[in-house]
């Protein structure tokens, strides 16, 4: 099976292009189109070599709050020993081009395209490119949220070709959910998921709800309903929905329109602290 999933290469538009592109940032979502990923938007990283990223997500007033996304790229020879720099932080790993090794508690793991990678807090984690070509993926990172009585999850290595996507009730598989992690297993905070829309497959209502999402999208395109707006999107936008901020989707084809989905989960709502009414 081909995977087909979106990376960008930076460089820079040319100097006779019109600059009116499609980004646009609200007070309930943000949308980052793939024209946006130019070599002068990049950052690095302390403690990685032969590595750049696009950060597109970090916790701030009026935007991400519960995670961050970096998009890295990773030039053959690159990587880190000590990746994470936050004791709390789990993190996922998706490779959308290239091969990676992660190295997990001294056991080394070859991700290639497809690849995903749980890493809860804590654990002992080192990635390098030991191929002649660049590697990129996908870094989710979020802090940890212990619950009474439920111990951290463990981590695991798996792939988008090892796990099969579940159909939503009464679509007729037009839309599906690839879930790297159990959605009754209270340990995971956040989930990391590959949502699917075959041509015509759509989101029938206006999802209302609590969870943060950021969606990557990985392949195809299809209009999606952000707050009040209907937006055109392709393989490489980023989107990014505060909580409670309405969204639908309706997936024209002419092939599968495919993103990768983060959102926080499984935890009570906090009364106290950052983004809370308690001191």
């Amino acid at each position: 099976m081909t995977a087909p999933y979106f990376a960008p290469t930076g460089g820079l538009p040319p100097q006779t292009a019109l600059m009116t592109g499609r980004a646009v940032f609200t007070e309930a979502y943000c949308f980052i189109p793939k024209g946006c990923f130019s070599d002068i938007v990049t950052s690095y990283l302390p403690g990685w070599t032969g590595t750049r990223m696009w950060l597109i997500a970090r916790p701030m007033s009026g935007f991400s709050e519960t995670f961050s996304q970096y998009v890295m790229e990773v030039a053959p020879g690159g990587g880190a020993d000590a990746p994470e720099n936050e004791p709390g932080a789990q993190s996922v790993i998706f490779v959308t081009r290239g091969t990676a090794t992660l190295s997990l508690d001294g056991k080394d793991h070859v991700l290639e395209a497809g690849g995903y990678a749980y890493l809860p807090p804590g654990c002992a984690w080192r990635l390098w490119n030991r191929s002649d070509d660049t590697a990129h993926f996908h870094w989710v990172r979020k802090l940890y949220e212990p619950a009474a009585g439920i111990p951290t999850p463990d981590a695991f290595v798996t792939s988008d070709r090892e796990v099969e996507p579940i159909a939503m009730p009464d679509t007729q598989g037009r839309w599906a959910t690839t879930r790297f992690a159990d959605p009754s297993d209270l340990r995971h905070d956040m989930h990391v998921n590959i949502v699917t829309f075959q041509p015509g497959g759509l989101i029938p209502f206006e999802e209302t709800h609590v969870m943060e999402h950021g969606l990557y999208v990985l392949e195809g395109k299809a209009v999606y309903k952000l707050n009040r707006d209907w937006v055109e999107v392709e393989a490489g936008d980023f989107m990014w929905l505060r909580a409670y901020c309405p969204q639908a989707c309706y997936a024209a084809g002419p092939g599968p329109f495919r993103y990768l989905l983060y959102k926080d989960v499984n935890r009570h709502a906090r009364l106290r602290g950052p983004g809370a009414f308690g001191r």
